[in-house]
C-alpha cells in the first residue's frame, strides 16, 4: 500500500520529529484554550461550532438557502472573531510578551488555598463585627473583564489587610464592589449590573441587589456584608443565602471558589430571590 510504504521510508528521527511536532502543537492548543477559559470567549466559541453544524447538516439534506447563509456567516466570521475576541486576543500576546502564557501557576495548591480563604473569612469578620459595608465577587468560569473595567484597577495580593482597607467609610475606594481574579484582587470601586427581578425581597439594598445581578448574568460568587445589620450573606447562580455564621460562610467561600465538596445539608439553605433562611 503507498501509505504503508511511505511510513516504512521514515527513520526513527523522522518519527521522533513528527511525535515531537503534534505533541507541541496539542500543548500549544491546551495554552491558547487555558487563555480563553473562564471568558465570554467560550460561549462564543459554542455559537461558533452550532453555526458549524447547522451549515454541514443544510448541505447534507439540501437546503441550499440556508447552506448559502451559513456559508456566508463563515466566510466573514475570520473578521468577526477578531474583533469579538479583541480583548481576548490582547490579553494572550499580552501574557505572551510577559513571558506568563506558559506559567504554570499554584493556585489549587493547598497552602494557598488555605491562605486565601483564610484572608477572605477574616476580613468579612472584621467588616461584619463594625457593620462596614461590603460588596466582594469572586471571578469563576465566566469572565467579568467588562465590570473590572468599571473601577480602579489594582492586580494586588489578596489579604484581609488590604480587603478590610477598600472597604473603610469615606475611603476613595469604599464604594463599590471589589473583583477578585485566582488569587489577586482585580479591581475596586467596580459598578455591577442590579438585578431587575421583581421578586427579590423589599429589605435588600443595594448592594444585594448587585450582587444577585452579577450572579444572574456570570457565575461568580458574590459576598455582601450588611452595613446596617452586619449580616453576611453570599450569592451564587441567581439565588441568596442570607445570615451566615462566620463557620459556614468559610464552607461556602470553599466548596463555591474552589470546588471543595460540600457537607450533607449544606446546600439546603440557598434561598430563592433572598428570603430570609427562617421562612
Amino acid at each position: 500500500m503507498p501509505f504503508a510504504d511511505q511510513f516504512s521510508d521514515l527513520t526513527v528521527l523522522d518519527l521522533a520529529v513528527h511525535a515531537i511536532d503534534i505533541l507541541l502543537v496539542w500543548f500549544v492548543l491546551y495554552k491558547l484554550i487555558t487563555v480563553i477559559r473562564g471568558t465570554k470567549a467560550v460561549q462564543l466559541l459554542k455559537g461558533i461550532f452550532v453555526i458549524v453544524v447547522i451549515r454541514v447538516f443544510s448541505e447534507l439534506l439540501g437546503f441550499n438557502t440556508l447552506a448559502w447563509i451559513m456559508e456566508q456567516v463563515m466566510l466573514w466570521g475570520v473578521l468577526g472573531i477578531m474583533i469579538i475576541f479583541q480583548p481576548e486576543l490582547r490579553r494572550a500576546l499580552e501574557q505572551l510578551g510577559r513571558g506568563k502564557l506558559f506559567a504554570r501557576g499554584n493556585l489549587q495548591e493547598d497552602e494557598e488555598r488555605n491562605r486565601l480563604v483564610e484572608a477572605v473569612t477574616k476580613s468579612v469578620s472584621y467588616m461584619a463585627k463594625r457593620r462596614i459595608g461590603a460588596l466582594i465577587s469572586f471571578e469563576r468560569e465566566t469572565g467579568m473583564g467588562d465590570y473590572i473595567e468599571t473601577g480602579i484597577p489594582m492586580d494586588s495580593n489578596l489579604t484581609s489587610e488590604l480587603l478590610i482597607n477598600l472597604f473603610i467609610p469615606n475611603t476613595p475606594l469604599h464604594d463599590g464592589a471589589v473583583i477578585i481574579q485566582k488569587n489577586r484582587i482585580a479591581a475596586a470601586a467596580c459598578y455591577l449590573p442590579l438585578s431587575e427581578s421583581p421578586f427579590i425581597s423589599k429589605e435588600l439594598g443595594t448592594r444585594h441587589r448587585a450582587a444577585l445581578g452579577v450572579s444572574e448574568v456570570t457565575d461568580s460568587i458574590t459576598v455582601v456584608v450588611s452595613e446596617e445589620t452586619g449580616a453576611i450573606s453570599v450569592t451564587a447562580n441567581g439565588e441568596l443565602q442570607r445570615d451566615l455564621e462566620l463557620e459556614e460562610f468559610s464552607k461556602i467561600i470553599r466548596r463555591e471558589w474552589f470546588g471543595e465538596k460540600e457537607t450533607a445539608d449544606s446546600s439546603a439553605r440557598w434561598n430563592w430571590r433572598g428570603k430570609k433562611n427562617n421562612g
